[in-house]
């Protein structure tokens, strides 16, 4: 694919009550230095002071429009509606939080490291938290700060060596047609729907990871992360993602291999759900979950793991220590007064 000398960057900002950050998002977008984008803020539905936050950027800067969506949508499919929505001109797409900001050369860097590289379809870079650690750095650096690999051997490394690279969708820039052809773009069915869409880019395309931080990822109550963590949802949905993409990059030994053993790490997360005595949503979900991945739940494997978490804990010097308390605590309630 050639590009033109400052080709159009589409950024997307689907934003459901973020009124508290979303101000600092668009302040970021306002300050690139690479010029050639723009930005659609899609309001969905908030009640908060998003809508008119979002009017006062457009009225600010006619890169930025605001469109507000008809009905409420669930979130992954509002990302999926918002990626609809870029620029038919436009070569690359850039997803945008509303509760995370970019660095005021992010659009530069990821931009120039696809120059010269017209198979790279997926870009990635590092991010930093608000307690200032750098998330997602996890490849050999490359020249000048950029790594390159193939599509292939970048999901191999994912899956075999367990690298997560990829980062959240404020760390990615996709070309525009991989995305077009895609409908819809994430998987509404994976809460970790992200990752997947990663996986699928790089069956037709290559992949550049920038080792600058060049996104700030906010943590905080409200975010998809923090209200689906009780979920275990990464342990289902890395071992979904192999289940489902492990067949076009590993052979069919390292397959059956990397997919035994997540799924051993997987049984024992939901062991520790069986003792912390998950509720009725929990275990649906991890029931769809084990289904899309071709392994329906299985109680009696499930009732081995929780025997293995039972007899660690038991025989770690913490568990003991605590037996001990406990014996004492209640040989203490029935000693005489």
């Amino acid at each position: 694919m050639s590009l033109p000398d400052d080709p159009l960057v589409s950024i997307v900002t689907p934003v459901y009550n973020g009124a508290d950050y979303l101000r600092e998002c668009l302040e970021s977008v306002l300050a690139q230095s690479y010029t050639s984008w723009r930005c659609t803020v899609v309001n969905n539905c908030s009640t908060d002071g998003t809508l008119d936050i979002a009017r006062e950027f457009a009225a600010r800067d006619a890169r930025v429009r605001v469109l507000t969506n008809e009905r409420f949508l669930p979130l992954i499919a509002n990302h999926n509606h918002a990626l609809t929505l870029i620029e038919r001109e436009a070569q690359f797409g850039k997803p945008l939080m509303a509760d995370d900001w970019l660095a005021p050369t992010c659009l530069e860097r990821l931009v120039a490291s696809t120059r010269g590289h017209p198979t790279v379809g997926l870009v990635c870079c590092a991010a930093r938290t608000g307690s200032d650690r750098v998330l997602f750095d996890n490849l050999p650096g490359g020249a000048e700060g950029v790594t390159y690999l193939s599509g292939r051997d970048a999901a191999r490394l994912g899956f075999l060596e367990e690298r997560y690279f990829f980062g959240s969708p404020t760390t990615m820039l996709m070309r525009a047609d991989l995305i077009r052809k895609r409908a819809p773009f994430y998987n509404p069915e994976n809460f970790q729907a992200d990752e997947e869409a990663c996986y699928d880019l790089l069956r037709e395309s290559d992949f550049a990871f920038v080792h600058e931080p060049l996104a700030f990822v906010r943590m905080h109550a409200r975010s998809h992360t923090s209200t689906t963590f009780h979920l275990f949802s990464l342990a289902s949905c890395h071992t979904y993602a192999l289940a489902r993409y492990g067949p076009y990059f590993l052979t069919g030994d390292e397959l059956r291999r990397r997919l035994a053993q997540r799924l051993r790490e997987y049984y024992s997360r939901l062991a520790l759900g069986v003792l912390e005595r998950r509720d009725d949503d929990f275990w649906e979900f991890h029931r769809r979950m084990l289904g899309m991945i071709g392994h329906p739940l299985n109680r009696s494997r499930l009732a081995v793991a929780v025997a293995v978490r039972v007899l660690r804990r038991l025989a770690s010097p913490r568990g003991l220590g605590q037996r001990v308390l406990a014996h004492l605590r209640i040989g203490k309630r029935q000693a005489p007064q």
